[in-house]
């Protein structure tokens, strides 16, 4: 009497699996049995609170039967009551130890909860039942997940899908182990698996993103689509497709989706980002301030809304000053509003107005990092005893270490401001002692060379093609970012996270040159089998280098011949002080000062001879007296270049270092280390005292 029941509920027949669900149940009103299968038939109608009913009436008949309770907690997962769901567990448990797909459920429920011993004991218990189940498996591999260990996950839950290609629970797990390595379109394609048996607005969510993942963020929003178009879309639903309509290039997209949810939900933080970016995208500037201004009428305490409305007018104009007063009346004594307000005053050049928000700041938040240094930078220019004092307490208060070396790197600078300059040294030396192991050992310089070759013919139509090199304390820093900034071939990757792998950027390679072991030409040709790699492809590049040996010219003269040298260089002894107080980009160790003017004299001295004879094309770029002035160093790089080279915005390539010449005042602090430098100087074209 069960079969026609059963058999319209295996082909889907939700409305005949009812119907003789009803007549039996009236027929049997006993039968425990009947109002199970009566509760499957609501179930898969879609009438869960029916259902449950039935479910309840069917235990009240037969209580002690496991299944039922079973059966009543994957109702209550659907609807997403995990303690109900996690106590009828308990319950079938209880009545039948046997009960597999219970401890399966409890190890899942476990899993969302994050407690992953209780779900370890579970999935034991489960695999003493069953060990060779592929739920197991999964329940397995998606504790390894979660531990971190993606390589066993995909392991265990590789060979669960072999044995089992279509349990739902296994190719779930399977996908997100691919996902975490990385293996997006195998990720994408379990999920797909999923989607055709049970498709769910989740599902597809997560299969837009992984083709997002696989830079086809077009494609993810086409994804998207049919769910935008029922008309229910919720705003995190369109604030995602805005995202990727955005990453797709198609801005004006973009900005409508995401116009509706930030409307909808102005504190939206990401969307608000994300929509700021679509108007500057698109041009949609007049857009942006009606609908920014709007908003801002009925939410003037959504600090978001004030920085994108900032965004839309001129940096430090006049529009933006009114806007950020009228941000101050909203948002009394908030301390963003604040800093834009003294960013403003500092840009104009009205420091003691910046510097009196600075000091507000301060008051409202004691700590605030940069309105102390603010503050700091004020006191240094107007009582520089009282900005030592100011440092020395912050430094009695801070606990945190990194916070400390900061403090005392700006200690020193606050002494170099009072006229202390053994204090300024000795503060700086002491840092820079203490951080040794941390960095990069000094790279060794050859001591002379035996002959050079002859020059190489120059192409008449060569890429441009240049290296670039600055000693710690060149400041060569800011003529990368000038070339950066203004659209040149710069490559910097030597200093970042994933360099290179040619022999310029080996500390060995001066040695292998000169004892045979490295083949000039093989330098050469490693070098430019790199370039591509690293985005360049018409063979136009600048390329900053960690370190300089005239070495190199045993490459660079027969085998390269169309390259420029550029040589960021000052005086050798500011070079010392910026490196002491200022530190570099290439993290050198600088055990003493008189051990980096030993150094740097080395190297520094290759730069003198091969300018003195003329080894190779090259260009000495002075930044004496052009350091703080972003305008001239474009103008001397143009030359340089013989292209022209924007310069960078006012105030964006840091704060102002110490004038040219500014080492006399450390003559007597720094004497060994100068005396050290003296001769290279003079021979680079800097006085001798």
């Amino acid at each position: 009497m069960y079969e026609p029941i059963i058999e319209a509920l295996r082909r889907g027949a939700a409305a005949e699996a009812l119907a003789a669900a009803r007549t039996l149940v009236e027929d049997q009103p006993q039968d425990a049995t009947a109002h199970r299968l009566l509760a499957a038939a609501l179930r898969q109608g879609g009438d869960r609170d029916a259902a449950l009913a039935a479910l309840d009436q069917a235990i009240a008949l037969a209580p002690e039967d496991a299944q039922l309770h079973l059966e009543r907690a994957g109702l209550m997962l659907d609807g997403r009551q995990l303690d109900a769901a996690q106590a009828d567990l308990a319950k079938a448990v209880g009545l039948d130890p046997n009960q597999f797909p219970a401890y399966i459920l409890q190890a899942q429920l476990a899993l969302g909860r994050g407690d992953l011993e209780q779900a370890e004991s579970l999935v034991r218990t489960a695999a003493r039942i069953a060990p060779e189940h592929p739920q197991v498996a999964a329940v397995e591999g998606t504790l390894a997940l979660r531990r971190g260990d993606a390589d066993r996950a995909l392991s265990i839950l590789s060979r669960a899908s072999e044995k089992a290609p279509d349990e739902p629970i296994v190719q779930h797990a399977l996908a997100f182990a691919y996902a975490a390595k990385g293996h997006f379109a195998f990720a994408e394609q379990a999920f797909r698996r999923l989607f055709e048996s049970r498709p769910t607005d989740t599902m597809r969510a997560m299969i837009a993103d992984l083709v997002r993942r696989q830079g086809r963020p077009g494609e993810a929003a086409d994804e998207l689509r049919p769910l935008l178009e029922r008309g229910d879309a919720s705003p995190a639903l369109k604030r995602l497709a805005g995202e990727f309509e955005l990453d797709a290039g198609r801005h004006e997209a973009a900005a409508a989706l995401l116009k509706e949810v930030v409307l909808a939900q102005p504190g939206d933080r990401r969307a608000v980002a994300s929509l700021t970016d679509a108007w500057r995208q698109s041009g949609r500037d007049e857009e942006a301030r009606d609908t920014l201004e709007t908003l801002l009428a009925t939410h003037p305490t959504q600090p978001d809304l004030w920085f994108a409305r900032l965004l839309f007018e001129e940096f430090a104009g006049p529009g933006a000053v009114a806007i950020v007063e009228r941000w101050m009346q909203a948002m009394p004594d908030y301390i963003p509003a604040l800093e834009a307000r003294a960013t403003i005053h500092q840009q104009q050049g009205e420091l003691d107005q910046a510097d009196a928000i600075a000091l507000r700041i301060t008051e409202l938040q004691p700590g605030h990092s940069s309105a102390e240094i603010r503050v700091i930078d004020g006191l240094m220019r107007t009582d520089p005893d009282g900005a030592v004092n100011r440092v020395e307490s912050l430094l009695a208060r801070a606990k945190d270490e990194n916070v400390r070396k900061m403090l005392r790197q700006l200690l020193g600078r606050t002494f170099d401001a009072a006229g202390q300059p053994d204090a300024a040294a000795a503060t700086w030396a002491e840092l820079h002692a203490e951080a040794v192991p941390q960095r990069l050992p000094l790279p060794p310089q050859s001591d002379r060379i035996p002959a050079w070759p002859p020059m190489g013919a120059r192409a008449e139509q060569a890429p441009g093609m240049a290296f670039l090199w600055g000693a710690p304390g060149s400041l060569v820093e800011r003529v990368a970012l000038t070339l950066d900034q203004g659209r040149l071939p710069l490559l910097a990757d030597r200093l970042g996270a994933k360099p290179p792998s040619d022999p310029t950027q080996r500390y060995g390679t001066t040695q292998a040159l000169l004892n045979g072991e490295l083949d000039p030409s093989f330098l050469v040709s490693q070098w430019r089998a790199t370039l591509a790699s690293r985005g360049i492809r018409d063979g136009r590049v600048i390329d900053w280098l960690l370190w300089w040996d005239n070495a190199l010219l045993l490459a660079l003269r027969p085998h390269l011949p169309d390259a420029r040298l550029i040589f960021v260089l000052r005086d050798p002894r500011d070079m010392l002080v910026d490196w002491l107080a200022f530190g570099a980009p290439v993290p050198f160790a600088l055990a003493s000062p008189e051990e980096a003017a030993t150094w740097m004299a080395r190297p520094l001295a290759q730069v003198a001879e091969l300018h003195e004879q003329d080894l190779f094309r090259h260009s000495l770029l002075r930044m004496d007296d052009i350091a703080n002035d972003g305008a001239a160093i474009a103008t001397a790089l143009g030359e340089i270049l013989g292209t022209e080279v924007r310069a960078l915005a006012t105030g964006s390539q840091g704060p102002d270092r110490f004038p040219a010449g500014h080492w006399r005042q450390y003559a007597e602090a720094l004497g060994d280390a100068f005396a050290i430098l003296e001769p290279v100087a003079v021979r680079l074209g800097y006085p001798a005292s």
